[in-house]
């Protein structure tokens, strides 16, 4: 609706200018006004997406030995069974990120569901090793659209600072449930029915969740569109998706997944591994030198980013919750079964202190922040990682597991908890609200990002050591233990170095939905970051919104760049001035 120069005038008067271009930045539905019933449901049908794309790797761990016979794959094939969906989902995710704040989160989410749902039914019915892999992938595209787009929704649904960490927990909270029912359920549909079934149940699950969707999202939910009015026309004009960008940066990820993951399979040195992962560092080169170079709101990834409050040292600590939890599931399901001989039934219950304690402390575990403060409560979660590590290297005997394994399991799990929980929603009240499909893209990116190389790393140091002592030893489980817990030191103390206090006043105006200027190191091509809660439809001059600026981390009132700023609907109001006019003089109703 275009605000109108006069009061005595009202919108539905006055007619377009036919010449010139109008813009008009038409304020989203505000999904935070929907009832609590309304909201909660939305917040299920999410978490039932996260809990699907967590399922569709763990699931099929149990069901890769079937799948081996049935479809005569190798061990090295099987291991692209886990890795196809792995590379594909991580690759496409700022891709998807960047389409849901473009676009509308709401088509991001039921395409993305929809697909899921369809690929998974023709993936159940694949009788060759290569279709069955190219569909595994195609999920991985498809996964990756669902999970920006939620968490873009989540963002908005619940803008409040308490009621956005619980909803933010209990989402994650459902990822690592699904990792280790998935393993429960992967086995009960392997042994009593058949390895297709795993794919089947999540499309009875989720092509129910798009079909909801489509009516309980609005059309134009959280939308980066804008309303062009142009020669008497709307026109609905999207913000720049830097095409070239978006390229470049999954081709390298696609890459760079490849050469992590075939290394531990064909050797490091090969040309296999060498030439993806060189490539995939010159591409991400390019693409960051790219992002420099180009406008900041047309920027996939804007470099600037990288200088919100702590912003890269939390991308740091979201490598680490699913590189521990996806090791334990590697070291102990080979381990249990291979070694111990478990069934696939008894392996997948020995990890269900992981899920009973994920699920009820992730809604929590994001509140703890917002009482004790954001470093010391990182610092508690790696501690507990630092303490549930090491006991996990001594496992290895059945005998050990009450004494070692469970107690490892709850620490390391309420650490992960802990750092999975706060280091989201530090990352989304770090960054503006209009960013928050990029800003999810990023941290479940960094999530997978630790997951593959953590996986890649472990399996090299476990297989290495295994062709000396023999697979049956526990040596090499051990070691990759113990470069897990190398891992977690180093990450603590990179917590303890480089992470800042936040400045009360910064935290005040991003929760308040002002407007903040922030200065200083920036990349010299980018004007100084602002902050943007957009919760007024239009500016109102009556009130301008507070600015701040903050230098060296210290927020302070800048009112005169205030008074000096020059009000952004001047010119709009003008043209609104000048139509009228021309209608008086042509004797037109105004």
């Amino acid at each position: 609706m275009l605000p109108s120069s006069s009061s005595s005038s009202t919108p539905a008067e006055l007619p377009f200018s036919p010449s010139p271009t109008l813009v008009d930045s038409r304020r989203p539905i505000s999904l935070s006004e929907y009832s609590k019933v309304r909201k909660l449901l939305l917040l299920l049908l999410f978490c039932l997406a996260q809990f699907l794309d967590a399922f569709n790797n763990s699931a099929l761990f149990s069901a890769i030995p079937q799948i081996a016979a049935e479809l005569h794959m190798t061990t090295s094939e099987t291991v692209w069974l886990i890795s196809a969906y792995q590379l594909t989902f991580a690759a496409f995710l700022l891709l998807s990120g960047r389409i849901s704040d473009v676009y509308s989160p709401k088509w991001s989410f039921v395409a993305g569901t929809a697909a899921l749902g369809v690929l998974s039914i023709i993936a159940g019915f694949m009788n060759n090793k290569v279709g069955l892999l190219v569909f595994r992938a195609l999920c991985g595209i498809a996964g990756a659209c669902t999970i920006p787009s939620a968490l873009n929704l989540i963002v908005h649904l619940f803008p409040k600072h308490q009621e956005q960490s619980r909803a933010l927990g209990i989402f994650g909270g459902t990822g690592a449930v699904a990792n280790v029912l998935g393993l429960v359920i992967g086995a009960i549909l392997t042994q009593y029915a058949s390895w297709r079934w795993v794919f089947w149940f999540a499309a009875v699950i989720v092509i129910p969740v798009s079909g909801m969707c489509v009516f309980l999202i609005p059309k134009d939910a959280a939308s980066g569109s804008e309303i062009i009015i142009e020669n008497g026309v709307k026109v609905e004009k999207a913000k720049g998706l830097d095409a070239i960008g978006v390229s470049v940066l999954t081709a390298a990820m696609i890459l760079f997944i490849f050469a992590i993951t075939s290394g531990s399979s064909s050797g490091w040195a090969t040309a296999l591994v060498l030439a993806p992962l060189i490539i995939s560092v010159f591409m991400m080169v390019f693409f960051f030198w790219y992002e420099r170079r180009i406008p900041v709101e047309k920027a996939a990834l804007p470099p600037r980013l990288w200088f919100y409050p702590n912003f890269a040292v939390l991308f740091g600590v979201a490598l680490v919750p699913y590189f521990w939890w996806t090791t334990g599931f590697l070291l102990f399901t080979s381990l249990w079964q291979d070694v111990f001989g478990w069934q696939p039934i008894v392996s997948a219950l020995h990890f269900l202190p992981i899920g009973l304690l994920a699920l009820p402390a992730m809604p929590y575990a994001g509140s703890l922040s917002h009482m004790f403060g954001l470093k010391p409560t990182i610092l508690s979660g790696f501690l507990l990682l630092c303490v549930a590590t090491p006991p996990l290297a001594f496992a290895s005997r059945p005998s050990l597991y009450f004494p070692l394994v469970i107690p490892g399991f709850l620490l390391g799990t309420l650490g992960c908890t802990i750092l999975y929980a706060n280091t989201g929603v530090a990352m989304f009240q770090a960054t503006p609200p209009r960013m928050a499909g990029t800003v999810g893209a990023i941290f479940n990116s960094a999530l997978q990002l630790g997951s593959a190389v953590g996986v890649a790393a472990v399996t090299s140091i476990e297989t290495s050591i295994e062709a000396k002592v023999g697979s049956r030893s526990y040596k090499g489980r051990a070691a990759s233990y113990w470069f897990l817990f190398a891992i977690v030191v180093l990450a603590t103390l990179s917590v303890l170095v480089f992470f800042r206090h936040r400045d009360p006043k910064v935290v005040a105006v991003l929760e308040s939905g002002e407007e903040a200027v922030v200065s200083g190191p920036q990349p010299e091509s980018e004007a100084p970051i602002t902050f943007q809660i957009e919760e007024r439809p239009h500016h109102d001059p009556s009130r301008p919104g507070l600015t701040h600026q903050m230098t060296d981390g210290t927020l302070t009132p800048a009112s005169e760049s205030n008074e000096k700023k020059e009000d952004p609907n001047t010119e709009f109001n003008e043209k609104q001035e000048e139509v009228k006019t021309e209608a008086v003089a042509r004797d037109s109703p105004v």
